[in-house]
């Protein structure tokens, strides 16, 4: 019992938001099986049309990743005709956009990712989850 408990409350942050963050990817992954994409690449889709035209590092900011892992993560989307990569007005800086394609796939998974987010919520709780998740960023804002 002892062991499990520093796995709670008071155990290393670090192994406990990676855990979590394992165990959520899981479940969001499973629900975007049908798009073809893993949920990550489905939510820097979203990122991107959100944000569109953003650049490599404004979108690596924004999703706290390093521009090389960023840039890896892309590749697959630019490859299958999701994203349109192309230089900004620095010939270093790369502007990336949502193609028709991009919208195509990120419209059907919208859907999918709220049923994941309902089951999420069913399961832990909307409020708690809310709050959770209000909390997170506000974490993500105080590292920063």
């Amino acid at each position: 019992a002892d062991r499990a408990d520093s796995l709670r409350e008071g155990g290393c942050a670090c192994f406990n938001f990676r855990r979590a963050s394992r165990a959520i990817t899981q479940v969001f992954d499973e629900a975007m099986r049908p798009t073809g994409y893993k949920a990550s690449q489905i939510m820097l889709l979203g990122g991107v049309r959100m944000l569109a035209p953003v650049t490599i590092g404004v979108l690596a900011d924004k999703a706290v990743m390093d521009r090389t892992t960023l840039t890896r993560n892309i590749k697959p989307l630019e490859r299958d005709g999701l994203i349109r990569v192309d230089a900004g007005q620095d010939r270093r800086e790369r502007v990336i956009s949502l193609s028709p394609k991009g919208e195509k796939v990120l419209g059907s998974a919208l859907a999918l990712r709220e049923q994941a987010q309902q089951r999420v919520a069913e399961l832990f709780g909307k409020r708690r989850l809310g709050r959770l998740i209000g909390d997170v960023a506000e974490l993500v804002e105080a590292v920063r």
